[in-house]
């Protein structure tokens, strides 16, 4: 098919032959010819947001939702710079968007001439690749390719740039376009020799453990992960990004490894002979004190990005593959095998841990209401189907400890850049492309305070999300950590002082939406249910909880796993006679 068009045109046309339905967006002078033709669109719907960080998160809870690559548009200078938070965010999670921006006309690129960035340049180290387009010719291709790269291999964030001139000049469209990608082949079958010597290492274990990491999720290979574990028996640890990968409530899960992680995760890992690391980093919120890490344990660490394996911690068997596809051939190898590991003592072992430190947390004599009540009243009452979503912080390690996960991609957050403000726009960008599930949005009242103007785009683009705000008047995991390590000596992290500014309820009433509060433990149940009753205009609760609640177990940064505390002022959980 040849057609002539503006090269605005062929970008629009082209995102339609690609399978976009959506785009989160603002326009502005630079990207302003590409949005003539998107009026006209039948198939693209454009959502105007208020910022363009709400932008790029929404692209990001959209993919996250529907497996589907997410959708961006900016125009130049400060428009594209305003997409590199989420951009970078998407980097680190590995999540699939594509970024347009407008840049100035290729004859003033170089020139500093208005709103000029070189955004391809500032993104280039937190990309997966980018493009600077100046030849309308280019476009389609470049679209093609943009959306290939972006879902296929390690998923990850694409930015196509395209000058101003490139969009109004003319030129002659052609789909489909051959693609022109030398040396990009992502490998995803895993080779027979290394699942052979994995398989060899799993049968002959005595404590080994599942690490199981966003990859998992994302290969769609939760059904293969549950089929192994339980064909061998092999204890299960889900990473922040893995939650609902294998269910909470199954037998073998021991929950989320990690810095807030739970005993029996944490103690796995330390006192493991084999991990099997499955769609993983080893990254420091995981291992602590790296060299302190699982000192006794081999590993097999699979993962689609070769960069990965050996990068933090050594692989004994590094597993280059799709995880779907490595999981289904370990399944295989290990039937093959005359024997079966026996696991029996190290149950017994994670039993106890199981037993002696469960997930708990304190309750205040004034009655304030504790956060973590609230999340585990959420997850009962609202369960889980739906889908929640959490900026960073306190809030987002409560959510991820006490609200049961039972399906994959249900908890999406923002994990390796930690970046607050991911929620609220997330969760839009979740249930538009997913219109019929539940979406809540977990939030602190420092991270809702970042975008939540995007209520406003919820409202008028009728996007029922709902927002649970845990209110506890500061920067509750700075907080903490001044409590813990400052000598409670709380720096500029006070964002109340005496007076509700923002009133959370007046500000969601403002944006068109119905706000609620809750400030006792009595009526978290009836405030959630009437939030759940209301399902054509977005629900703000402002949960009014005490300041001093805190995140436990926790490992402080840059110590060892094995110093986990399991509340305030307690001696480290394991002592020298729990060494294996």
């Amino acid at each position: 098919m040849t057609e002539q068009m503006t090269g605005a045109q062929a970008l629009v046309r082209a995102l339609e032959h690609v399978g976009v339905d959506t785009v989160f967006g603002i326009p502005g002078g630079a990207i302003l010819p590409a949005y003539d033709p998107l009026y006209d669109s039948a198939k693209v719907r454009h959502v105007l947001v208020r910022h363009e960080q709400g932008a790029g998160h929404a692209a990001q809870g959209y993919a996250q939702a529907t497996g589907k690559v997410g959708v961006c548009m900016a125009t130049s200078g400060p428009g594209a710079t305003n997409l590199v938070t989420p951009i970078a965010d998407a980097y680190m999670d590995s999540v699939p968007i594509v970024a347009i921006t407008g840049q100035v006309a290729s004859g003033s690129i170089g020139t500093d001439a208005f709103q000029e960035a070189d955004i391809s340049g500032i993104t280039m180290p937190i990309t997966k690749h980018n493009f600077l387009v100046t030849d309308p010719a280019d476009i389609a291709r470049t679209i093609a390719e943009a959306f290939h790269i972006a879902s296929t291999g390690r998923p990850g964030p694409v930015l196509v740039d395209i000058s101003k001139d490139a969009l109004t000049a003319t030129t002659e469209f052609q789909w489909p376009p051959v693609m022109q990608l030398p040396g990009y082949r992502p490998v995803t079958r895993p080779h027979s020799k290394q699942i052979r010597e994995a398989a060899k290492l799993i049968v002959e274990a005595r404590r080994p453990v599942l690490y199981v990491g966003g990859g998992v999720h994302k290969a769609g290979a939760a059904p293969e992960l549950r089929e192994f574990a339980e064909m061998t028996g092999i204890p299960v640890v889900t990473t922040l990004m893995a939650r609902g990968t294998f269910p909470d409530s199954h037998r073998q899960h021991l929950g989320m490894p990690g810095m807030h992680g739970s005993v029996p995760a944490v103690g796995a890992l330390q006192r493991s002979d084999l991990i099997i690391g499955l769609g993983v980093r080893f990254d420091d919120r995981v291992t602590g004190e790296l060299s302190t890490f699982a000192p006794h344990a081999r590993v097999v660490h699979a993962d689609i990005d070769p960069a990965e394996i050996s990068k933090n911690r050594h692989a004994d068997v590094p597993i280059v593959g799709d995880c779907k596809e490595v999981i289904a051939e370990l399944i295989a190898a290990v039937g093959k095998e005359d024997r079966r590991g026996d696991y029996a003592e190290w149950w017994t072992q994670l039993d106890a841990y199981r037993t002696t430190y469960p997930l708990g947390y304190e309750t205040f004599e004034d009655g304030s209401l504790a956060p973590q009540y609230v999340m585990e009243r959420l997850g009962a009452l609202v369960g889980p189907d739906a889908i929640y979503t959490a900026g960073v912080g306190q809030h987002q390690m409560w959510a991820a400890q006490f609200i049961g996960y039972e399906n994959p991609g249900t908890f999406i957050n923002s994990g390796g850049a930690g970046t607050m403000g991911f929620s609220v726009p997330a969760a839009m960008g979740a249930k538009m492309g997913r219109p019929d599930a539940v979406v809540w949005a977990i939030d602190g009242d420092g991270c809702f305070q970042m975008t939540n103007q995007e209520l406003a785009t919820c409202t008028i683009e009728g996007v029922p999300i709902k927002v649970a705000v845990i209110n506890n008047g500061n920067l509750g995991m700075v907080r903490q950590w001044q409590t813990l390590f400052y000598n409670e000596r709380y720096s500029n992290t006070n964002l109340q002082t005496v007076r509700r500014i923002p009133d959370f309820v007046k500000l969601a009433e403002a944006y068109g939406c119905v706000g609620l509060r809750c400030e006792r433990p009595e009526d978290v149940d009836e405030v959630i249910g009437k939030a759940m009753e209301i399902n054509d205009v977005p629900v703000v609760i402002d949960f009014v909880v005490h300041q001093d609640a805190m995140v436990w177990p926790m490992v402080a940064a840059g110590t060892s796993n094995d110093d986990i505390r399991f509340a305030r002022d307690m001696a480290p959980v394991w002592d020298g006679e729990d060494q294996v």
